[in-house]
């Protein structure tokens, strides 16, 4: 195997996913939040619960900016903070009950359109394509 070839057939994939993941999602976020802030959300909502640091590293933004927008998440009633019961100065992200309900209806609209794009696949296509994923996450996405 050329792994020359392999990574630019992963930069060539990634691309696409990044294409994509702004196709499925497009127009659904929610006019109350920004990009950023919605970013921030939907990552608190697959991962949570998460630390301030490690959104500032997974969303790329500086640790100033990231409280910055978790001040105003918090502020929207979408996030909630909790502190760790050993050490009080690490604090735990979570989407309260009002960013659940947003994220929920967010992701509705993005498995309706991700649906729509796998309706003519084979139930061999599918099975492939979540092995494929299954691999993917495992070896290359951990």
């Amino acid at each position: 195997m050329d792994k020359k070839a392999l990574f630019y057939k992963c930069v060539s994939f990634t691309t696409s996913v990044h294409r994509v993941t702004h196709e499925l999602t497009k127009n659904t976020k929610s006019d109350s939040v920004t990009p950023v802030q919605y970013n921030i959300l939907e990552y608190i909502a697959v991962s949570q619960p998460v630390t301030p640091s490690e959104i500032s590293d997974c969303q790329h933004i500086s640790m100033p900016n990231t409280s910055r927008e978790l001040k105003k998440l918090s502020e929207k009633n979408l996030i909630e903070k909790s502190s760790d019961t050993e050490d009080r100065r690490k604090q735990y992200i979570r989407l309260s009950e009002d960013g659940e309900t947003m994220m929920n209806e967010s992701f509705a609209c993005v498995e309706f359109r991700f649906l729509d794009r796998i309706q003519n696949a084979s139930i061999e296509d599918l099975d492939a394509i979540n092995q494929a994923l299954d691999i993917l996450q495992k070896k290359l996405f951990y």
